[in-house]
């Protein structure tokens, strides 16, 4: 199974989770600003923090299985970990927090 492949299922449960949040809770535009601030920070830290540790040969990807871009050393493919937490978790709390509390 290719890197991409097993992103694309990891990613599924998390934009479910989002549109599941967003038709049933229907977030401002706070939520939205922050919640795609928070995915930013974390592809900009994945980006800086996998390009340092490829480059130092702290783990190797196998070439035949990434699609081919990179963004600095990191594969594209390694983003989809960052985006289905930052996707996953305000979505859950949306869903989990009674309203009242929001």
């Amino acid at each position: 199974m290719s890197y991409a492949a097993l992103a694309g299922l990891f990613l599924i449960g998390p934009v479910l989770a989002t549109a599941l949040a967003v038709v049933l809770r229907r977030p401002g535009r706070r939520w939205w600003l922050l919640t795609g601030g928070t995915i930013a920070v974390l592809l900009v830290m994945t980006v800086l923090f996998d390009s340092l540790m490829i480059a130092v040969d702290l783990f190797r990807f196998e070439e035949s299985l990434l699609l081919g871009p990179r963004i600095g050393l990191a594969p594209v493919e390694d983003l989809a970990w960052p985006l289905a937490a930052g996707l996953l978790l305000p979505s859950l709390w949306l869903l989990l927090t009674p309203e009242r509390e929001r």
